[in-house]
């Protein structure tokens, strides 16, 4: 039981971490740079953790696609599409915010 708690609490750490990249990516990139990248190692450090814990078969297609959708993000060039790539992290953001509860 208690690794489900800590496991939902990693979902949402992932989840919080995504919406204020998305923020920053969408409205003052240039200046909070550093941010984004400390967040997104972080983040991905939160990912590895969740890969050694038991994941449920309900959340389990959703952490999949996550994480290749995560290493997407990771790579492409906010500069490029700053809107783009904040939508698409705040969408997962908002889609592990709701799938936590399965996790």
């Amino acid at each position: 039981m208690k690794s489900s708690v800590k496991l939902k609490d990693r979902v949402m750490d992932i989840s919080v971490n995504l919406a204020r990249v998305a923020n920053w990516a969408a409205d003052s990139h240039e200046q909070k740079a550093q941010l984004i990248i400390f967040f997104l190692n972080q983040t991905e450090g939160y990912i590895k953790e969740v890969r050694q814990l038991k994941v449920s078969k309900d959340f389990e297609p959703v952490l999949v696609k996550f994480i290749q959708e995560f290493k997407s993000l990771k790579s492409a060039k906010i500069q490029n599409d700053k809107n783009n790539w904040a939508e698409k992290a705040m969408t997962w953001a908002n889609i592990l915010t709701h799938r936590a509860k399965l996790a």
